[in-house]
Parts: structure tokens; C-alpha cells; sequence
């Protein structure tokens, strides 16, 4: 018996080593995805459009993937600082941010990026459609989009436009707006869209080309006034404002989409499961609710998958480098 136990003593410690040496021979790198907090970069100042699309969807996905879910704003230079965090940041899933049309296309014909846009990047999913409002203060004697335009021209040079900072998507509609209707004024850069939106209801500064999530709860609250949307239909949240067709501006569409990246090289099945919970989040209708709230389509769920954001940005990169070249639009 006393050898038995002894044959059995000995199995025991060779199973126990074989299953500590396992253990030890296991890379940290396996370990279930997420076993960190992630880190959801906002390349915006937070009060922003970007940012509150961000914290909506932040609190969903960190119960999707039983995982803390960090929001970090991180400002400055049209995005692009957040741009080079993230594509520098170890491609583990742990770092992914928000981005839109200004961030991941505009950005790479404007700026001299120490990234490139599409190439230094895995596409996660694409959130949101939006488009802008052309807005103005509530103070502005214009009452329509042509009115506006008159008073515009009437004093050429001395209006003030908010943007979210030099080459931004509401600059480079500025721009596009100026040529198609010859009115001039300055822009005014600022460190986000919020902050921006701020002085635009204190009446620091005129108009704005502004994100349709940033400007619709302060024309809703009749803090300014809104005079046209960039697209060719009325927003369904905001039926009353007029497309930029009825309004006396034809064909300037815009469309103001967001998306979500981490950095090159995260692996398949990582970016697979981070696209997974934002697709299971975006069919919320809570979220659905709120994104309409701020003139945001979720767009359907094959348009919401890595590859069609890919292909979306790709496009995207395409039609405007071309149009924002030819402007020769510089930073200010």
C-alpha cells in the first residue's frame, strides 16, 4: 500500500509541474481580450460633438466587453494629436478611437501627419451618419440662408466663423461655402467644437458650420438659429429647418460621418470582438433615440462592419483630397 501511495505521490507532482509549467509557457498576449481598461480617445475637447457620441456609446460597450471603458480627450491641431497617440499606441485593443470625416480624411490632404490616415489604422466600425447645420447667432438679423448671405456680403470680411480648429470639417465647409456663394468673412479656430458652440450662444462669434449633434440641442433650446442642413432631406429631428436646395444653396452636401479605429496591427479577433459590442450598442434604442436626438443615422448593420468602414474611408479619401487640394486649403 505504503508503495502504491508513494507511485501515486509521484504522478501527482509530475501532473502539477507539467500543468505549472503550462501555465508559465503562456504568453501574455493570450489572455481574453480585454483584460485591461480600454482607452476610447476623443480627438476633440470633451462637451464637443465627437465626445458625445463617444460617452454615449462608452458606458454600452464597457458592459458589452465587461470591461472598464476609459474616455480620454485628447485636443489640439484639427485631431491629429490624437490621431499620432493612437497610431502609436500598442495595437492590443486596449487604445482605439473616434474619428469622422475632418479626422480620417480631410486631416491627410491639410496636414503634414506624422501618419497616414488609412494606412496606419484597422478600421473597427462605422457609428454614425450625420451631416451639418449652417447656424448662426441668435442675435444675427438674418432669418433665412439668403438673408444671411446678404448680410454676410454686405459687410465682406468683418463676419466671424467658429471651427473646431484649421482644416476641420467645419473650415473646409467654410470654404466650399465662400466659393459657391462669394460672401467672406474670418474664421475663428478653436480647440473643439464645443468651445466653439460656446462663444457661437454668447454671441462672441456669427455663424458656424457646426456637426448637426453639436448645433441641434442649442437651436432646439432657441439659443441660435439654423438656417440650413447640408444634405438633400430634412432632418427627422428637426423638420423645420430647411436643406441647403430649399433653402437657395443647392448640391453643398455634406455628410459628417463617425467611425471607430484602433491602432495598425491589433489583431483580427480583437477588432472583430470590439466590432461585435458596437454593433450590439448602435441596435440599442436608447442609443437609436439619442443618436436622432442629435441628427445622427445609424447606418445599417453591413454598413457598420471593419471592412465597409475601410472601403467607406478609402472612397471618402478619393472624392474630397482632390477638392480640398484644389481649394489649396492651408492650416491657419
Amino acid at each position: 500500500m505504503q508503495g502504491l501511495w508513494a507511485g501515486l505521490r509521484g504522478h501527482v507532482i509530475v501532473i502539477c509541474a507539467l500543468i505549472g509549467s503550462a501555465a508559465w509557457a503562456v504568453p501574455a498576449g493570450a489572455q481574453p481580450f480585454p483584460s485591461r481598461p480600454i482607452t476610447l480617445v476623443v480627438p476633440f475637447a470633451a462637451g464637443g460633438p465627437t465626445d458625445t457620441l463617444a460617452r454615449i456609446l462608452s458606458e454600452r460597450i464597457a458592459a458589452q466587453l465587461h470591461a472598464t471603458v476609459v474616455v480620454e480627450n485628447v485636443a489640439g491641431a484639427s485631431g491629429s494629436i490624437a490621431g499620432a497617440r493612437v497610431a502609436r499606441a500598442t495595437p492590443d485593443g486596449t487604445t482605439i478611437t473616434i474619428g469622422h470625416w475632418g479626422t480620417h480624411v480631410l486631416n491627410g490632404a491639410i496636414f503634414k501627419l506624422p501618419y497616414d490616415v488609412i494606412a496606419d489604422f484597422e478600421p473597427v466600425a462605422t457609428i454614425a451618419m450625420g451631416t451639418q447645420l449652417i447656424v448662426g447667432r441668435k442675435s444675427l438679423e438674418a432669418n433665412n440662408l439668403k438673408e444671411m448671405i446678404a448680410w454676410l456680403k454686405a459687410s465682406p470680411g468683418k463676419a466671424t466663423a467658429g471651427t473646431a480648429g484649421a482644416g476641420t470639417g467645419a473650415h473646409v465647409a467654410g470654404v466650399f461655402f465662400k466659393e459657391k456663394t462669394g460672401a467672406d468673412f474670418q474664421f475663428v479656430p478653436y480647440r473643439g467644437a464645443g468651445p466653439a458652440m460656446i462663444d457661437l450662444v454668447a454671441g462672441q462669434i456669427d455663424i458656424m458650420f457646426g456637426q448637426a449633434s453639436n448645433s441641434l440641442p442649442q437651436y432646439k433650446n432657441g439659443a441660435i438659429k439654423a438656417f440650413a442642413v447640408t444634405s438633400p432631406t430634412r432632418l427627422a429631428s428637426a423638420p423645420d429647418i430647411p436643406t441647403v436646395d430649399e433653402a437657395g444653396l443647392p448640391g453643398l452636401y455634406i455628410s459628417y460621418w463617425h467611425g471607430i479605429w484602433a491602432p495598425k496591427n491589433t489583431p483580427k479577433e480583437i477588432v472583430t470582438k470590439l466590432n461585435a459590442a458596437f454593433v450590439a450598442v448602435l441596435a440599442d434604442p436608447v442609443v437609436k433615440q439619442r443618436f436622432a436626438e442629435l441628427g445622427q443615422e445609424i447606418p445599417p448593420a453591413d454598413q457598420q462592419s471593419p471592412s465597409a468602414l475601410g472601403a467607406f474611408q478609402k472612397a471618402e479619401t478619393e472624392k474630397w483630397w482632390p477638392i480640398v487640394k484644389a481649394a489649396d486649403i492651408k492650416p491657419e
